[in-house]
């Protein structure tokens, strides 16, 4: 066979590759390779290896608060998220459609971009305890911005013409938000959920740290006191984890399942 007619199978074949998990597995592989020669060069307590850390898990999810701790993390995760989501939602959309809102509310906006997130969480443990409601306010209050710009956007990307055709059809309020206004904000209600979880994942561990008894944050903390720094990795390790079965079983299925319509046959 000739050099020429090869060459789409081989183009086919590297395509498949491409598309499918190889790489990432690799790359994840590659990552443990250089860990634990890293580890038995080193030789040390501070750099244990990833068989000493798996035991770790192991050990701790069977017989320690691991699983505990990991779901006290979770859940404020979750909550967090979701307040975040629905009061954003509502105020981005508000501010997009319109000016008086968006002109009395844009400079709240920008303190509360440019706010560090530590202020903030300081400040609700001190002017509301330390409980879990102002945890979980501290965590939502800190990524509500973001969801406000995203969605602000994309209420002043709506396409007018669109609305043009739902009066001229009389469809009912109900009916235009789901079938004319929803579908144009999908991708900014995703783009926001995205960068909203990889956010929220960071300052909930913040949180903990401060001001909970509990939960992956706490544990870091008090392994850190304890230089324990299989401890630490273990449950690194065991929250990143989680967080990309998150991302992997949940978020881009769930992506993929609301944009399906774009890929349907005109």
């Amino acid at each position: 066979m000739s050099e020429a007619a090869l060459r789409p199978d081989i183009r086919r074949q590297a395509a498949w590759y491409a598309r499918g998990p190889w790489v990432s597995i690799l790359s994840v592989a590659g990552f443990l390779l250089f860990w634990f020669v890293a580890a038995e060069i080193a030789q040390s307590r501070l750099l244990p290896g990833p068989v000493a850390v798996v035991q770790y898990v192991i050990n701790e999810s069977l017989h320690g608060d691991l699983v505990f701790q990991l779901g006290i993390t979770l859940w404020r995760v979750v909550a967090s998220f979701v307040v975040a989501m629905i009061i954003g939602s509502a105020l981005g959309l508000l501010m997009g459609q319109l000016p008086a809102v968006n002109r009395a509310l844009d400079p709240w906006l920008i303190v509360l971009l440019n706010l560090p997130a530590l202020v903030i969480i300081i400040l609700a443990y001190v002017w509301f305890g330390l409980n879990e409601a102002a945890a979980i306010g501290a965590v939502a209050l800190n990524k509500i911005p973001n969801v406000i710009v995203t969605l602000r956007e994309g209420a002043r990307a709506l396409d007018p013409g669109l609305d043009e055709m739902a009066r001229a059809y009389r469809l009912t309020p109900w009916s235009k938000f789901r079938n004319v206004t929803l579908p144009q904000l999908q991708p900014y209600f995703a783009a926001a959920s995205r960068s909203g979880l990889s956010l929220i994942w960071k300052i909930v561990l913040v949180v903990e740290l401060l001001g909970r008894p509990n939960g992956v944050g706490f544990e870091l903390h008090l392994n850190f006191q304890l230089f324990n720094v299989t401890a630490i990795l273990g449950y690194t390790l065991t929250f990143v984890a989680v967080m990309l079965a998150i991302e992997y079983l949940l978020v881009q299925p769930l992506e993929r399942y609301t944009t399906r319509w774009r890929n349907k046959p005109v």
